[in-house]
Parts: structure tokens; C-alpha cells; sequence
């Protein structure tokens, strides 16, 4: 179940919540009883260890996306 991680704008704590993803928009109480709460942006954690991801390849730089293939004019 993902975790989402929210502040609450009453009393400054940040917080998070196991939730289903059709609940992702819900409101969220704090810890405190505050309902005045804010959904943060949180980075996202791939698992792997970094002993297989320091010996993969490095990609070629551009050619990717419009700006890489030079159509940015």
C-alpha cells in the first residue's frame, strides 16, 4: 500500500499515511486532531543495491526527448 506524506498547516508536523491510491486525494487528519493538512511531493524509493547499479551502462546523452533531437529551434 503507498505511503503518502502530508503537513499540516495548524501545527507545522509532517506526517504519513498508508493508503489505497483511490484514497490518495482523501483528506488526511494530523496526529493532533488538525484537519487543515496539505499532500506533499515525495521522492520515489527504487529498490536494487548500488553494487549492480554503479557497474550498469550510462546511457549516450541526447537524441531523447524533442529538445535531445534538436527540434527546440
Amino acid at each position: 500500500m503507498p505511503r503518502y506524506e502530508y503537513r499540516c498547516r495548524s501545527c507545522g508536523d509532517t506526517f504519513e499515511l498508508s493508503r489505497p491510491m483511490s484514497e490518495s486525494a482523501a483528506p488526511a487528519e494530523c496526529p493532533a486532531g488538525h484537519t487543515d493538512t496539505v499532500k506533499l511531493l515525495s521522492t520515489v524509493a527504487v529498490g536494487g543495491s548500488a553494487a549492480s547499479s554503479a557497474s550498469a551502462p550510462v546511457p549516450p546523452a541526447g537524441g531523447g526527448g524533442c529538445c535531445g533531437g534538436g527540434c527546440c529551434g
